[in-house]
Formats: structure tokens, C-alpha cells, sequence
């Protein structure tokens, strides 16, 4: 467990506050957390129960952990003409979230076998809209292989950790294991190279197809921890900390993607594809989203959800 709150560190309101809250032995802790390998999210939850204030936490981790892999490439000379020997593994762990390179503002992003273009990024709550990910042949290729294995969509059960039929959630699906076929193996190496994510995190593909009328009403994607069957779920490759929603077609009215906490409606486009992380299974993320009821048409989208480790 990492170090208990002083009194003086409980409840700080500026960064000053937050910087001065941040003892030695917080910051030997949190370091030595990254290095074990635990993910950002697990950490900054172990903070919590010991007390720590949500400000102080978010900015311990931040900071410290900016600091620690900064003065690791120093160490190792990246500007230098040494090569890497044995780089740290806290130097060369994932980040604490899958997250596109937006570094530089790109329009546009290299997966590969093709450019994804970025439309647009919001920081708080992280959602970014690309376009291109896939093309119409892939989108149409996808639709057919999953039309036939349709079922009413199930929602996870985390009193139980099983599935159950939900009323919010008013669609068909299916799920495609990873890999399962050649359209499905490209589109996952797209998505781990555009969000720097493994494939492997990611869950089986999910296909949903929504008639006119269906919905899902707005949720959160986490697994809520107070939940009694969270713990067997979260055994299978520990929390969600992404999704992806891609559109497959183009209703003729209604069926976008929701964000009610910022008022923000994302238009289903084929081909494109929202995405947002949620570093913390807390709705103070921001990341409370549903699918708006179409209109006219029909809707074909597929959900790829990342979790901290290899899903099982």
C-alpha cells in the first residue's frame, strides 16, 4: 500500500498544494508500482483507499512518473550514440492509457497499411473522431460475416460477472474472436498502432446492428468496482480503459454516439470510428456515452473495448 495521507497532504486545491503533498516515500512507491508493472489505473486506486485526495493523486502519478522516465532517458542517452542494451522496463512500459500520438497535431496517422485521418480531439474527457480507419469493401466485408450470428445484444452483469439482457440496450450482436478473419486481423493492427495499444488487450471485436427505434442509453464502459461480480470479470484481463466505436454504414436519421456530460454528438460516418479512454472507473471521467435511437435506416457499428492486460 503506498504511504498514508499526513493531514497537511489530505485535501490540497492548487498544484502548489498538490506538488508539496508529494513525499519521498509516495514517489519511491509510485515508481516502484511502474516498474512492477502494475497499469496507471490499479495504482491511482491504491492511492485512493490509503487516503490520498483524487487531486493529489492524479498529480503524483503524473508527475512522478513524467520525472522518473524522463531522467531514465537521460540515463540511457537516447541523444547519444550508445546503443540500448537492457532499457528499464518502466522505461519501455505502455502508458497508463491506450492513446493516439497527437503529439504534433497530425491530420493524419500511419497504421500501416494506410493513413488514419484525425477529425477531431477533445483532452477532457479524451475523445478523439478518426476518419478512414476502414474502408467501404471492409466495412461491407465485416457486415456480412457477422449478419448471420446476430442475437439480441447482452450487457456485462456485474452483480454476477455473467451477461444479461438489458432494456437499455435495444440492438442485435455478435462478437468475432481476435483474429478470427483477415478483415477482423487487419482492423485490430490498425487499432493497436493508432491508440499504442497491444492487440491482445484488446477484447474479441463486438458487431451490433440497430434497427429503427433501438438505442442504448447512456452508460460507462468500466466495470463499476463496487459491483460484486466485477472481480471475476476484471480476472479475464483487468479493467477497461478504452473503447472504440466504428460505423460500419450510414443510417438514413438519427443513431449517433451521445456524450451527455459535454453535449457532444458524434454523427455515424462509415469507415469512421470515436474513440475515448477512461483512466479510472469513476464517472467523474466524463466518458458517460450512449447510442442516440435511429431515426430512419438502420445502424451497423463495431465496439472494440482495451483492457490493462491480455484478454482471456
Amino acid at each position: 500500500m503506498p504511504p498514508r495521507t499526513s493531514p497537511s497532504s489530505s485535501s490540497p486545491t492548487d498544484t502548489q498544494a498538490a506538488a508539496r503533498a508529494i513525499t519521498p516515500e509516495l514517489r519511491e512507491w509510485i515508481i516502484a508500482q511502474a516498474q512492477a508493472g502494475f497499469a496507471g489505473p490499479v495504482v491511482l486506486q491504491s492511492m485512493l483507499d490509503a487516503g490520498w485526495s483524487e487531486d493529489v493523486a492524479t498529480y503524483a502519478m503524473e508527475h512522478v512518473l513524467r520525472a522518473h522516465l524522463d531522467g531514465l532517458d537521460r540515463a540511457r542517452g537516447k541523444s547519444a550514440a550508445a546503443p540500448d542494451t537492457a532499457p528499464d522496463s518502466a522505461a519501455t512500459a505502455a502508458p497508463a492509457v491506450p492513446e493516439p500520438d497527437l503529439s504534433a497535431s497530425p491530420l493524419r496517422i500511419d497504421v500501416g497499411d494506410r493513413e488514419v485521418e484525425v477529425l477531431m480531439a477533445m483532452a477532457q474527457p479524451r475523445i478523439v473522431l478518426f476518419g478512414n480507419l476502414l474502408s467501404p469493401e471492409e466495412c461491407d466485408a465485416i457486415v456480412a460475416a457477422a449478419a448471420p450470428r446476430l442475437a439480441r445484444s447482452l450487457t456485462v452483469a456485474t452483480r454476477t460477472g455473467g451477461e444479461e439482457v438489458n432494456d437499455d440496450r435495444t440492438s442485435d450482436g455478435m462478437f468475432f474472436q481476435r483474429g478470427e478473419n483477415e478483415v477482423v486481423r487487419r482492423l485490430e493492427e490498425r487499432i493497436a498502432r493508432l491508440v499504442n495499444w497491444p492487440v491482445e488487450n484488446g477484447e474479441g471485436l463486438q458487431v451490433l446492428h440497430y434497427r429503427p427505434g433501438a438505442e442504448y442509453k447512456p452508460h460507462y464502459d468500466y466495470f463499476d468496482p463496487k459491483e460484486p461480480g466485477t472481480a471475476t470479470i476484471l480476472r479475464r484481463g483487468g479493467q477497461r480503459l478504452a473503447t472504440l466505436v466504428i460505423y460500419l454504414n450510414e443510417p438514413e436519421q438519427g443513431g449517433g454516439t451521445v456524450f451527455p456530460d459535454v453535449q457532444l454528438e458524434v454523427a455515424p460516418r462509415r469507415g469512421n470510428a470515436v474513440f475515448f479512454s477512461y483512466d479510472r472507473a469513476d464517472p467523474r471521467t466524463g466518458t458517460l456515452h450512449g447510442g442516440s435511437p435511429v431515426r430512419a435506416g438502420s445502424k451497423w457499428i463495431a465496439t472494440k473495448w482495451l483492457r490493462e492486460r491480455e484478454f482471456q
